[in-house]
């Protein structure tokens, strides 16, 4: 079954069952998103940067948690959006060590994405910084992980249900404090990661990052 909207006033035929933001992006409309994922049942909206306006509803909402319906008429760049998406890259910015030189995500960085299409910088002037203590947890045998460019997606530990039909990655920490606990993986019987790793494939900022292999010279 499929349903008739209106999208930037142009009309789109889209599959009943679809969010907003599935039926825009299936369409070549970009909107902004970090924590989406095609297969993902109950998207958390937890970025806040999927907002659009839909007429009849007096503010805007996040595009992946709603459906879209016969007849509903949508904008996706209102400067009432525009605004709301931009204070939210700059709060995912206050948390974030920007230091893209160094990052292996660096040109292939979702961050950078959004900062280009909302055309505004990295390092916005006047953003307080709340950074984390610990710059990096590399206890884990296979994986690296860096709290301070964690985006807090949720993407990793969606993955990881799919994979290992139980999320061995979760969240840990409240408000601030609020990072990765790789601790379900170490605690598992036997290590699942060799054979997987879609946690590091699917980040999109290089918060987790596989170890390069150990390599040992020959015995002389």
């Amino acid at each position: 079954m499929s349903v008739s909207i209106v999208v930037n006033e142009r009309e789109l035929r889209v599959k009943a069952n679809l969010s907003i933001l599935q039926a825009c992006l299936e369409n070549g409309i970009y909107i902004p998103n970090l924590c989406f994922m095609q297969d993902m049942d109950h998207p958390t909206a937890s970025c806040r940067l999927c907002f659009v306006e839909v007429q009849g509803i007096p503010a805007p909402v996040t595009s992946c948690t709603v459906q879209v319906a016969q007849g509903m008429v949508v904008k996706t760049d209102t400067p009432a959006v525009r605004r709301l998406q931009r204070s939210s890259l700059r709060f995912l910015l206050s948390v974030h060590d920007v230091d893209c030189k160094n990052c292996t995500a660096n040109k292939n960085c979702e961050l950078q994405r959004l900062a280009r299409f909302l055309k505004t910088g990295l390092k916005p002037k006047g953003l307080e910084k709340h950074l984390k203590e610990t710059a990096i947890i590399d206890d884990h045998p296979q994986l690296n992980y860096y709290p301070n460019r964690c985006v807090l997606c949720a993407r990793c530990i969606h993955v990881c249900r799919m994979a290992q039909g139980q999320p061995l990655i979760s969240f840990a920490g409240r408000g601030f404090n609020t990072s990765l606990s790789l601790a379900g993986i170490r605690d598992a019987e036997e290590l699942p990661c060799s054979t997987c790793l879609r946690c590091a494939d699917v980040c999109p900022v290089g918060a987790l990052v596989v170890k390069p292999p150990v390599l040992f010279s020959a015995t002389p």
